[in-house]
């Protein structure tokens, strides 16, 4: 084989090797994620009926924040359903957005909520970001939204 083919063939297979490696790391990171359900979490709930989910706000303003700041806010739900109301799932639109919820069932009439923080280190100027919310409810998505001024350190 030609040096020059040799080279360009060894340049494909190392391409191709990175792109295997890099699926199995994202792969295995997404199958680690705490912030799921399991098979005994839905046997612990009440399937009879509809959950219902309303939140008190959709979305919060942080303001004018700092850069490296990390602020938190909590979003408050209640199950006006007449069925048990489960979150499967909290998921973001960046890696700077960490939501964190109770797993366990909200039975109607009582509330629940998602915290959510956001860290501001390397961001700059208007932010949006947004929470998708997952579960068994009649809406079994609800995007939530948190916004803010990140001003750059002198």
């Amino acid at each position: 084989m030609k040096p020059v083919l040799k080279k360009r063939v060894m340049k494909t297979i190392s391409k191709n090797i990175s792109i295997i490696v890099l699926a199995i790391l994202t792969t295995a990171g997404l199958c680690s994620c705490k912030n799921s359900i399991t098979e005994q979490d839905k046997l612990d709930y009440d399937s009879e009926g509809t959950p219902l989910i309303e939140f008190s706000q959709m979305v919060h303003d942080f303001g004018k924040i700092e850069e490296g700041e990390k602020v938190a806010c909590v979003f408050t739900f209640e199950n006006t359903g007449d069925a048990d109301l489960l979150i499967t799932s909290a998921t973001t639109s960046c890696g700077c957005t960490v939501p964190k919820f109770d797993d366990k069932p909200v039975t109607p009439g009582n509330k629940g909520m998602v915290e959510v923080v956001f860290d501001s280190s390397f961001r700059h100027g208007t932010q949006n970001k947004t929470i998708a919310i997952r579960s068994n409810a009649r809406r079994s998505v609800v995007i939530l939204r948190i916004k803010a001024e990140v001003i750059t350190k002198n």
